[in-house]
């Protein structure tokens, strides 16, 4: 078995054991229903990622890579892409990308229009946060409070995270193709995803309840 298949097989029991919808390749919702995520990413899960942190959304492959010998080249994932619909916080940052510094070099940065920097010293030297040129940074500085400018700081391994057309995405670089690996991944999307719904209500904003519609599962209630 190759190391592609191995993967492939640890994502989809990955997905049995959590009753999550596992294809090969994700596909697209039939016309009139929600958005599917992670559209056309591979060993794409769909459904309550995280249960503890109530984390509704898909997740695939993402940043493949060829390897291996000439003739016995395989693509496999160095990161894995979590996203959820997120409506709700879209109202409140449009779009923004926080980046990890560490590794740039080794990716295509989707940096925006206008850097934001936060009073956190260990998260500007971590991370690069951009906010398209149009867009006024002081929404994004006051969503991350101390706390969670601190959380993101703690987390040990590269990371990247933003909003773009209302969907959350977090992206996991990848150490080792695990099912430990893929349910830490998982789990901490699903801590991102929670604490800022946490922020928002903190400042009074309207969150939708968590649920399926967050995974495009089904149309999110009507406010």
């Amino acid at each position: 078995m190759g190391e592609a298949e191995a993967w492939a097989q640890t994502v989809r029991k990955f997905g049995e054991r959590r009753g999550l919808t596992y294809e090969p390749v994700g596909g697209i919702n039939p016309k009139d229903g929600p958005v599917a995520l992670c559209v056309g990413g591979a060993n794409r899960l769909t459904g309550l990622l995280s249960e503890n942190e109530e984390f509704w959304g898909a997740c695939c492959d993402a940043d493949e890579r060829e390897v291996g010998r000439l003739f016995n080249k395989e693509v496999l994932p160095s990161a894995v892409l979590a996203k959820a619909h997120m409506p709700d916080l879209a109202k409140v940052v449009p779009a923004f990308n926080v980046e990890s510094v560490e590794g740039a070099g080794e990716k295509v940065m989707h940096r925006l229009g206008r850097k934001v920097e936060f009073e956190s010293i260990d998260f500007n030297r971590r991370y690069m946060a951009t906010v398209p040129k149009e867009y006024d940074p002081v929404a994004l500085r006051e969503l991350f409070s101390p706390g969670f400018l601190s959380w993101v700081t703690s987390i040990d391994n590269e990371i990247d995270f933003g909003i773009n057309d209302r969907q959350l995405w977090f992206l996991w670089k990848l150490r080792e193709r695990t099912d430990a690996e893929l349910k830490l991944a998982l789990k901490n999307a699903g801590q991102l995803f929670r604490r800022l719904r946490s922020e928002m209500e903190e400042q009074g904003i309207h969150t939708y309840p968590a649920g399926p519609c967050f995974a495009g599962l089904e149309a999110f209630p009507a406010e």
